[in-house]
């Protein structure tokens, strides 16, 4: 398990991080819904972190508002700018000069917003899940989307029924298993409170970070499942477009989260390997057609 350490953002707020392995670098954007300790215990997350830490050292942290971060947000606290403002305090703290930056999900903008400020820490900037243009600014289905789960986190996050929040795991992790769900769904309810998960989804929908990355510069890979339910194949093919020279991998898969025992997940990892030049990596990176199949 990861040591805790902690540091305080721009605005005074205390965030919470880990540092976990050893070797070159990897500090993780925060996405939607963590726990530093919580996530060692998860059958959801724990592979991730022990094959990210394999060769490296791996830093990663409770975003705002979440996790063992402070929860006691003000209400104009989640924004881009202060999200990766909470990164720089991070970096910061832990004290690494030069870093492979990995920005899941959610985490991709913020991983793009920090690597266009930072071009010269940056090494490599790896990306799997991610988005450009949040769901409010997409088309009306996935605008009206957006709002039908805001409410649902409203009324249904801190129940002790979990049907709400079953919602929310089906959609990140449709192959799970019981015993994952369940974890999933305990997660939620660990991570952070309904207003302010009501209001991280809000402000996330309406990032868009399409004319930034265009401004990306250093070397970039892009990861996406062909049939991810939370951020459609289309907008990981869109991200990967706007980005100069980015390596797009197209990944067999419907999870928002991939699982250990799916055939995604080695592919996943032997592409960074390749991306990252660790010594296990057996062939070079091809690039890839960038249309949809």
């Amino acid at each position: 398990m990861a040591r805790v350490s902690f540091c305080t953002a721009a605005d005074g707020l205390g965030l919470a991080y880990g540092v976990h392995g050893n070797g070159p670098p990897i500090v993780k954007a925060a996405n939607w819904m963590t726990h530093l300790e919580h996530d060692w215990q998860s059958p959801v997350w724990r592979h991730w972190l022990e094959a990210l830490s394999q060769n490296h050292a791996l830093i990663r942290y409770d975003e705002r508002g979440c996790g063992l971060s402070d929860r006691d947000v003000d209400e104009d606290a989640f924004t881009l700018e202060r999200w990766v403002s909470d990164l720089e305090s991070v970096v910061d703290a832990a004290a690494v000069d030069r870093f492979a930056l990995l920005g899941i999900s959610q985490g991709a903008a913020v991983a793009i917003a920090y690597a266009v400020r930072h071009p010269t820490r940056v090494t490599h900037l790896l990306l799997y899940g991610g988005y450009a243009r949040g769901r409010a600014r997409r088309d009306d289905v996935q605008r009206e989307e957006s709002e039908v789960l805001v409410a649902a986190i409203r009324v249904g996050w801190g129940r002790a029924n979990a049907a709400f929040r079953r919602l929310f795991t089906t959609l990140y992790l449709p192959g799970a298993t019981p015993e994952q769900m369940a974890w999933y769904d305990e997660l939620q309810c660990l991570s952070t409170s309904p207003e302010t998960a009501a209001r991280i989804w809000q402000a996330r929908a309406v990032l868009d970070v399409t004319t930034l990355a265009a401004r990306v510069s250093v070397p970039t890979i892009v990861l996406h499942a062909r049939d991810d339910a939370v951020v459609p194949f289309v907008e990981g093919r869109l991200l990967a477009t706007r980005i100069p020279h980015a390596w797009f991998v197209p990944l067999e898969g419907r999870n928002h989260i991939l699982l250990a025992d799916e055939p995604a997940w080695p592919a996943l990892r032997a592409e960074l390997d390749r991306f990252l030049g660790s010594p296990r990596a057996s062939a070079p990176i091809p690039e890839w057609d960038l249309s949809v199949r």
